[in-house]
């Protein structure tokens, strides 16, 4: 059973012992992203009592691969594959009035002031600013009527107006579009929602596939959706807060630095702009924030690449078995991929449909399927023991790669790919992993020990 509402899953994550609730009065300068990134992958936390506002903050909600998949209702090992599927058979939204959506509790269209309404953090020692992180921008296309959905960075810049870094994707598409007939493109950003909207909004598809059909796919059951105040577009009726805005055209204003998922510093530069239009809010509204570069952030970005990658492998190598996009590879850069090697360069091929599945993808490495690929020192070992340079590197020079990666000459660098499976004429006892018989199914209660944990974040 999938969590359909942020309450019910913060309101779980309560009941599980997995919510930190802090009484204490906290500066939303560094202390929220602080304690929250000490918290990372192990406890959700919820601010009871920031400086200077009287709405909470929460972050860290879906910091565990394995939590997004019990939110989901499935197992972490069939995660990517419902994210596949939710891609392959959207389901469609359904509509309410206002008066049946929760977010429309409290409306204001005039005298908007972000910073005195909101508990907007900032997160980073040179941060340009308080940003909000998990809000989800939505704008439609006016042709076809479909939504996209996205997550960009947003720089408080004034009491109603917010700089968006707009990447070359849908959303720049869109605005585009609006800008060349001088018109603004109306816009929602979407602060606290579901599992399942949080992670569809970060969707790979073509253009035109609305990720709130994606995130009612995921859910199992249509999304409940209700029409902005001020501007044409459609949003998560259970929202906690809705800003409404105008992308301007023709104007660009200073944004960043911002420290983004590589965990360094995106520059200073000239952003577009959001003029806000209207604010929505439930009753008694809770602030979700993302601390960049902390595991919900790389999660809720590397598992939807994760599907997408699989679904590239699998076309060269049918047999391809499970893809990982690494945290230590900031979810974008590094992959490892497990396949069931039938033919000899399998390997090969999986590495370069990898590379073409994204120019964010730097180093791959794959390995055979009874390697781990989300305990790293499985990686490690394969790498030491399964591989030799001569004969299993792949380097693709002068590439294009991800500009945020400072090591690149300006996203200009190169790619590696390590190829770690066994040769299939190997004799076989020399590629036999060792193992103790029994230890698997040792009743660790008898020797008065608690069972050992472990998994992948």
């Amino acid at each position: 059973m999938a969590f359909l509402s942020f309450r019910a899953w913060l309101e779980h994550l309560r009941a599980t012992d997995r919510l930190v609730e802090i009484e204490a009065e906290v500066s939303l300068r560094y202390e929220v992203a602080a304690i929250a990134k000490r918290l990372d992958g192990r406890k959700a936390v919820l601010f009871h009592r920031p400086e200077g506002a009287s709405i909470p903050v929460t972050s860290g909600l879906v910091s565990h691969r394995r939590w997004i998949a019990e939110a989901l209702g499935c197992t972490s090992n069939d995660l990517i594959h419902r994210f596949r599927e939710a891609c392959e058979r959207p389901v469609p939204v359904e509509r309410v009035l206002p008066d049946e959506a929760p977010v429309y509790a409290r409306v204001q269209t005039e005298q908007i002031d972000l910073m005195k309404t909101l508990p907007i953090p900032t997160h980073h020692e040179h941060d340009a600013g308080p940003y909000v992180t998990a809000g989800l921008l939505i704008v439609r296309d006016p042709t076809t009527r479909k939504q996209n959905v996205a997550i960009h960075r947003l720089q408080v810049t004034g009491p109603d107006r917010m700089g968006v870094l707009l990447l070359p994707r849908h959303t720049l598409h869109l605005f585009r579009q609006a800008e060349s007939s001088g018109q603004p493109l109306e816009c929602a950003v979407v602060i606290g929602v579901d599992p399942a909207t949080l992670l569809a909004s970060q969707a790979s598809t073509p253009f035109g596939v609305d990720e709130l059909e994606i995130a009612g796919a995921l859910r199992r059951e249509p999304l409940p959706v209700v029409r902005c105040q001020t501007v044409d577009v459609d949003v998560p009726a259970d929202a906690e807060i809705v800003i409404e805005g105008q992308i301007l055209p023709h104007v660009r204003e200073p944004e960043g630095p911002f420290g983004e998922f590589p965990r360094y510093y995106g520059p200073r530069s000239d952003k577009h702009v959001i003029q806000v239009t209207a604010l929505l809010m439930r009753e008694n509204p809770v602030y979700h924030t993302i601390v960049p570069a902390g595991y919900e952030h790389l999660l809720l970005g590397g598992i939807p690449r994760e599907a997408s990658l699989f679904e590239t492998v699998r076309h060269l190598v049918p047999t391809v078995r499970a893809v990982h996009m690494t945290p230590g590879g900031s979810c974008r850069y590094h992959a490892v991929i497990a396949i069931r090697k039938t033919e000899e360069g399998q390997g090969k091929n999986a590495i370069l449909a990898a590379f073409a599945n994204s120019f964010d993808i730097k180093h791959v490495v794959v390995v055979d399927d009874d390697v781990d690929i989300y305990n790293p020192e499985e990686v490690e070992w394969a790498i030491a023991t399964r591989f030799q340079a001569e004969h299993d590197l792949i380097v693709v020079r002068h590439s294009q790669g991800s500009k945020l990666d400072p090591s690149t000459d300006d996203g200009l660098g190169s790619k590696m790919g390590l190829d770690c499976t066994i040769p299939l004429d190997a004799e076989p006892f020399r590629f036999k992993r060792i193992s103790i018989p029994g230890m698997q199914t040792l009743d660790w209660h008898r020797y008065g020990l608690s069972e050992p944990s472990g998994g992948e974040v």
